[in-house]
């Protein structure tokens, strides 16, 4: 890949507000970039399931969701094998029939799925679609080489985002915390018992009125601290 290209992606990394922006960045860029695409899409494993991280502009609607549906397609091969997958002429294919019917519908006569290796991911792959029969036969390197590149720049992207929701899920955990604290010193103070004895009423009213632990304590804690409104009932 030139610099020149390099240069590109490492600046839609700095001008990325967030990982969708730099997704679909990169996929714009590889249609640019590589001889005969139409459009391009990321596909990841996340979660257990294959889905599309992002998708270039002209990416005929459903084009992956179709193959993860049937389990089976360029796309899906490519990120379960690790196996570029390369169909030329998709009039011609057999390999993967459902797939096949829906994507000459759209229009789309060739595919080039190229795999990437994703730190922390299972499978991965970047894809590219070309209108016409053989299409992207001559950017075959240029489209490996490409999702290299972009593959360096998606493993940043995601942990960057990883760290993001960690950082959350620690905010969540120390505001949860601090209600359930908060519930229970009103109840020490209101029934005069101690905070073990507390925390288990709490949690036997949690269990029975079906509602987690957390919820149950802000509604207390908001009951308690709320605005006055026509005294006390």
């Amino acid at each position: 890949m030139s610099s020149e290209t390099s240069d590109t992606l490492d600046q839609a990394m700095v001008r990325s507000s967030g990982l969708d922006t730099l997704l679909r960045d990169l996929t714009d860029r590889a249609v640019q970039e590589v001889p005969g695409a139409a459009a391009c899409s990321i596909t990841v494993r996340r979660g257990g399931r294959l889905l599309t991280l992002a998708g270039s502009a002209g990416l005929p609607s459903g084009l992956d969701q179709r193959q993860y549906e049937n389990g089976s397609g360029p796309c899906v091969e490519a990120a379960e094998t690790g196996v570029e997958q390369y169909a030329p002429d998709l009039a011609e294919e057999s390999r993967w029939p459902a797939y096949t019917r829906y994507a000459l519908d759209t229009g789309v006569r060739s595919v080039l799925a190229v795999p990437l290796a994703v730190e922390g991911e299972t499978g991965a792959a970047l894809n590219y679609y070309g209108e016409r029969p053989g299409v992207l036969g001559t950017g075959r390197d240029k489209a490996r080489t490409f999702a290299a590149r972009a593959g360096d720049a998606i493993d940043v992207a995601l942990r960057i985002e990883h760290r993001r929701q960690s950082a959350a899920d620690v905010r969540t955990a120390l505001l949860s915390r601090s209600v359930i604290d908060q519930a229970i010193g009103i109840l020490m103070a209101r029934e005069r018992i101690d905070a073990r004895d507390a925390l288990e009423r709490l949690r036997r009213a949690s269990q029975h009125r079906n509602v987690k632990l957390r919820d149950l304590c802000g509604q207390l804690v908001a009951k308690v601290s709320g605005p006055a409104s026509g005294g006390r009932k």
